[in-house]
């Protein structure tokens, strides 16, 4: 799942067991939340010390997300819990243009990319389908 907030980008993902190597099985009870970004970790830790900030992140200069922690679902959950609970916004982009909760100015404006991006194009096949109620 990609998690995008005030405090950065995360892809969360289901930790691996044993030494955490792809060949390893997935452990469903862990998450790992992966970032590009030590920076945003490190953000989210500090917004969230109780829950998250004793976590050692780990640095892997081979991966994808080179920066990430391990943490139980329970517990990740109730970081998603905060996250939901603190928004008092009605626009994202614009509450990270005033509020910025980090220093990285490339954040809003890769935000903007990505909300242009998803704007569905005037293909058939972007449009939403009609429920059988909306028929």
């Amino acid at each position: 799942m990609w998690l995008f907030t005030q405090w950065g980008f995360f892809s969360c993902v289901c930790a691996r067991e044993g030494t955490g190597a792809p060949e390893e099985p997935v452990d469903p009870q862990h998450i790992m939340v992966r970032t590009r970004m030590k920076l945003h970790l490190e953000s989210l830790q500090a917004h969230l010390p109780d829950l998250i900030g004793g976590c050692e992140i780990r640095e892997n200069d081979d991966a994808e997300y080179p920066y990430r922690i391990h943490v139980s679902k329970s517990i990740w959950s109730q970081v998603m819990m905060n996250l939901t609970q603190e928004i008092d916004y009605d626009n994202f982009t614009s509450f990270l243009e005033t509020a910025p909760c980090f220093d990285d100015r490339n954040y809003v404006k890769q935000m903007k990319k990505i909300r242009d991006i998803m704007q569905p194009d005037s293909s058939a096949d972007s449009l939403p389908r009609k429920t059988a109620k909306q028929k």
